[in-house]
């Protein structure tokens, strides 16, 4: 599978990795849109958050479910979705009191986690959201 990664702190570049796997409560998932953020930006070129060597980048999109188990959320395989890209904690003193945007330990696709400029990613079924008719140039815009 290709992905488009940073390769190192201003170089960015098509890589070659693995598909990933389906967990039983992920979907895996197409990417038809995917946006470029500021983040993008900045974990690129000004290595705002580190090397990050060949990280696939990219959180704001609209992707097609191709593989996806049963689940309590209705999402199924052929949707259009898009999805929380921030992975919060749970635990820490923000999170317990419900504030998780502001989570001490959060990880964002394409920053911390394999990110959408790939050929396919993974996502819990929890975070994705079903597009319900909306264009997926202006879906990949939700986030």
């Amino acid at each position: 599978m290709k992905g488009y990664a940073m390769l190192k702190i201003g170089e960015s570049g098509w890589i070659e990795k693995e598909r990933p796997k389906c967990g039983p409560m992920d979907a895996i998932c197409r990417p038809l849109a995917v946006a470029i953020c500021t983040s993008d930006v900045h974990t690129l070129w000004e290595g705002a958050i580190g090397d990050r060597h060949n990280m696939i980048l990219g959180h704001e999109c609209c992707a097609e479910v191709v593989e996806v188990g049963e689940n309590p959320y209705g999402i199924k395989k052929g949707m259009l979705v898009t999805g929380n890209p921030y992975f919060n904690c749970g635990t820490c003193y923000s999170c317990r009191r419900g504030y998780v945007n502001a989570c001490i330990h959060n990880e964002t696709m394409g920053v911390q986690r394999e990110g959408a400029f790939s050929d396919y990613f993974t996502m819990p079924v929890e975070r994705l959201f079903d597009g319900a008719g909306i264009d997926p140039k202006e879906l990949a815009l939700v986030e």
